[in-house]
């Protein structure tokens, strides 16, 4: 089976992360809540996609992000998504692929896959040591 890999960012605000509710017509998650992100495009790196899919996705400039984990994800094709906490951006946040972004506390159950609630787990586990606060 491919590995499609992908990049899913996690804005970190005042102890809220911003999600997002996908759009029915996606072919991966439709109308699942999810951390937003993207598949990787051929000779890009990881922070050039993070950059990319923030920029098309909700409109504004990453100025801080910090690597969190990778976990696969089964879906209509198998992901492999490096996760990215983003505290710092520029610009104002705008909804420009899903069906709408929120956000909400950070607590791990938030989102609708596995994958994404383990990224959530960890990001809560490191924050007990002082990371991503």
């Amino acid at each position: 089976m491919q590995v499609h890999p992908c990049v899913s960012f996690i804005l970190l605000k005042d102890k809220q992360i911003l999600l997002e509710k996908r759009a029915k017509e996606k072919a991966c998650d439709p109308n699942m809540v999810a951390i937003p992100g993207g598949h990787m495009e051929a000779g890009e790196s990881q922070i050039e996609t993070l950059e990319r899919e923030v920029a098309e996705e909700l409109g504004v400039a990453v100025t801080q992000a910090d690597y969190l984990c990778s976990l696969y994800h089964p879906t209509s094709e198998l992901q492999l998504l490096h996760y990215y906490v983003v505290r710092g951006w520029q610009g104002e946040l705008s909804c420009h692929e899903a069906e709408s972004v929120f956000w909400t506390p950070l607590h791990n159950q938030a989102a609708d896959t596995e994958a994404d609630n383990t990224a959530l787990q960890e990001l809560i586990r490191l924050q007990q040591y002082g990371l991503f606060l």
